[in-house]
């Protein structure tokens, strides 16, 4: 049987034996089928990427509202559009360390305040232009303009001048960081033509697809592009399909309509990983599920009120029934023990209806509905998580009112719009990227509107900070402000649950962002 087993294998590797064909003879010599799966895959990663194919994702996080524009990405879609078309100066890899990109080096000062970028030659944008260094300066300038509105402007500040020098792009900070490249490899921070100050939604990049079809909240087609500077996305094109409907999602990969879909419901993950032809996959990260208030807007503005709807969650609930154990209890802080300066001796915030009610009373709210707006596209199981809330909360005599909101548009006119309702946050590598771009004053994507100079302070303190030890502690303080003061309501830590079909290989867990952080068209291959 072993002679036959390698000889089997050699056949896949020659590319001579499909998928199917190599599970059927394995079967029938008496190999359980994942066994016989595992060693399939491992011969198909022997041939090396296979190029061709059409990539089909049925995606959530997707709406009529949406522009190819990376400043302005905020849901899933127009996040993986970017990763398809568009490069940025350095990446996070799996392991977490930096991986260069459209820079092939990056080199810091020894006070880690000057960062030297020096750029790949030869890349060519799908318009026919050649990358330079005033390209990349004209982006980050656009990133860094207040009236961009980009999602990127938080980690922007800090930065006292910029400049292209040759073929090097060369920043200069306030004051010392030595995360710098972590934010810079911020995913709205795709590199443009002339930085994207003519046409900033044109979906031009330097990335191995350009864009064919763009139809915001339906699909999103891209070919491959023949001038593409590196070896890896191997597809012929790849397409983005909306679909926001969860058993709809599951369904196009069931019937193969599509061969990846993200957000896999917890609730049914196990039974569709049992599909001989799928794999689910779960990957711990930093993504968290949350419910947001906005401090500066009533009755959100009284912390008392804030505090006793914190009280009032039932965490363990939470992740028991909404994540089906997919997951782990948040702290009302969004950074978790994914982060490598995380302080795990913070104290847990506990389920504890006195305290909610003793801190609603003192609030002195006058009993009238508090409105908790949801979606299916908050994230998956949000209108049932809004539910369990509200009868947690009526136990301690705090009255939620669920209003249930549609998903086109809803990252538009209810996130970072309305002053209460639920969200999530697929994390960042660093707790300054995290911290920056959600919680500084300055923030365009502050969606709590916690807007507090002693907590801008400390994040420059700690960016500032080079001894690890000390930063550990300037970031713990941060957390437990957000925690006792802020408007976040943080219940859990979600893991990234995807379906995927078996005729991909290639696919690597990585705690960053959905969908391997972006790269399954790039890293991905049909066996």
């Amino acid at each position: 049987m072993n002679e036959q087993l390698t000889h089997m294998t050699k056949q896949v590797t020659a590319g001579k034996l499909t998928r199917r064909e190599f599970m059927g003879k394995a079967a029938a010599l008496g190999v359980t089928a994942a066994v016989a799966s595992t060693m399939f895959a491992d011969a198909a990663r022997a041939a090396g990427p296979k190029k061709g194919g059409d990539l089909k994702l049925g995606l959530q996080g997707g709406e009529s509202t949406n522009s190819l524009d990376p400043a302005t990405y905020a849901s899933t879609v127009p996040y993986m559009n970017g990763r398809h078309f568009g490069d940025g100066l350095v990446e996070v890899a799996a392991d977490g360390s930096i991986e260069p990109r459209l820079a092939e080096s990056v080199e810091g000062s020894a006070d880690a305040k000057v960062w030297t970028f020096k750029l790949r030659e030869g890349v060519e944008f799908h318009n026919g232009k050649t990358l330079t260094s005033e390209d990349v300066l004209k982006t980050m300038e656009r990133h860094s303009n207040e009236e961009s509105k980009s999602g990127a402007l938080g980690i922007m500040k800090g930065i006292e001048s910029m400049k292209a020098d040759g073929n090097n792009f060369q920043v200069t900070l306030t004051e010392p960081n030595a995360d710098l490249p972590y934010l810079l490899a911020d995913y709205h921070l795709v590199i443009q033509p002339d930085g994207g100050m003519d046409d900033p939604g044109a979906g031009i990049g330097t990335g191995p697809y350009q864009v064919e079809v763009n139809e915001p909240g339906v699909r999103h087609l891209f070919t491959k592009f023949a001038n593409y500077w590196n070896d890896d996305g191997y597809f012929d094109t790849v397409e983005n399909i909306v679909i926001n409907d969860a058993t709809a999602r599951t369904a196009a990969l069931q019937s193969g309509q599509v061969q990846i879909i993200n957000r896999v419901e917890p609730k049914v993950a196990d039974l569709l990983g049992r599909a001989p032809n799928l794999t689910v996959h779960s990957t711990p990260g930093r993504g968290h599920y949350v419910f947001i208030m906005h401090c500066d807007t009533a009755p959100f503005d009284n912390n008392e009120l804030r505090l006793a709807l914190k009280y009032a969650i039932n965490r363990e609930e939470m992740v028991d029934k909404i994540l089906r154990g997919y997951g782990s209890v948040g702290n009302d802080m969004p950074i978790n023990a994914a982060y490598p300066l995380f302080d795990d001796s913070l104290p847990q915030r506990e389920f504890d209806l006195e305290k909610a009610a003793e801190h609603y009373k003192n609030s002195g709210h006058d009993g009238s509905p508090i409105i908790l707006r949801t979606s299916d596209v908050a994230f998956p199981g949000a209108v049932d998580a809004a539910a369990l809330f509200q009868q947690s909360a009526a136990q301690a005599g705090i009255n939620l009112e669920i209003k249930r909101e549609p998903g086109d548009g809803y990252w538009n006119e209810v996130w970072n719009v309305q002053p209460f309702c639920a969200s999530y946050w697929s994390g960042r590598p660093v707790q300054d990227q995290m911290y920056a771009t959600t919680y500084l004053s300055t923030s365009d994507w502050n969606d709590t509107r916690y807007k507090v100079p002693e907590f801008d302070a400390l994040l420059f303190q700690a960016r500032a900070e080079l001894d690890p030890a000390k930063r550990k502690e300037l970031y713990a303080q941060m957390g437990m402000m957000v925690r006792d003061e802020g408007g976040l309501i943080c219940p859990m830590f979600n893991d990234g649950v995807e379906g995927i079909s078996n005729l991909l290989e290639g696919w690597e867990s990585n705690p960053g962002l959905e969908l391997m952080n972006g790269q399954v068209s790039r890293q991905l291959w049909f066996s």
